[in-house]
């Protein structure tokens, strides 16, 4: 099956869609993938293509203010325009966010489905992963077990469905992790940025009226 995936991070590399397609890719190794990075930049004709004659195509993006990011909504208006509609195509959704919950990311998949709905293609499965922020963590920790266990096996989930086509239920996960330890190495990680952009601990508490 020819398998196109759009990752629409507006990061140009190592963005956590990024890490989380590359594990969904040796699940589903055996078929013609392509990945195509939309960042902020406009996609060649030849892409466009590719997209045309997909079997399956895969969207993997970060949720933004609870939505789809603007660069992506506005490739899948391009892609309206340019007359992409009712295709035999099946398409799966991924969807990380920042918080610690999965569950936010439901505005995002239904959004995909809504657009789904409109241009008459079908929808395979979506999958929202919380504390996105953590995949760089836990890339080498194997697909299902220790933190990566939920996601892990979501992704599996979203692997079987796509090597057979098939449609499944949508999945909201969070690392197994807990909860107050992600919020602290979160804090961490802001104290760092604050101290090497010159600033204090006590600066990042700052009300702007």
């Amino acid at each position: 099956m020819k398998i196109t995936i759009v990752i629409g991070s507006p990061k140009f590399k190592e963005s956590n869609s990024e890490i989380i397609v590359n594990s969904l890719c040796t699940m589903i190794s055996d078929n013609d993938i392509e990945i195509i990075n939309i960042n902020r930049n406009s996609i060649s004709e030849k892409q466009f293509e590719r997209i045309f004659v997909s079997n399956i195509l895969i969207f993997a993006f970060p949720l933004y203010a609870d939505s789809i990011p603007s660069h992506l909504l506005r490739f899948l208006a391009d892609l309206e325009l340019k007359g992409f509609h009712n295709k035999d195509i099946m398409v799966y959704t991924i969807v990380n966010n920042g918080f610690f919950e999965g569950c936010q990311n439901h505005i995002a998949i239904a959004q995909m489905k809504n657009w789904c709905n409109a241009v008459q293609l079908k929808w395979g499965q979506g999958i929202g992963i919380g504390a996105g922020e953590m995949q760089p963590a836990i890339r080498n920790v194997p697909a299902g077990h220790g933190p990566n266990k939920s996601i892990g096996n979501a992704l599996k989930s979203l692997a079987d469905h796509i090597n057979n086509c098939k449609s499944g239920k949508d999945i909201l996960v969070s690392p197994n992790f807990p909860r107050f330890l992600w919020k602290k190495a979160g804090n961490i990680f802001w104290y760092q940025q604050a101290k090497e952009n010159g600033l204090r601990k006590k600066d990042l508490y700052i009300k702007i009226h």
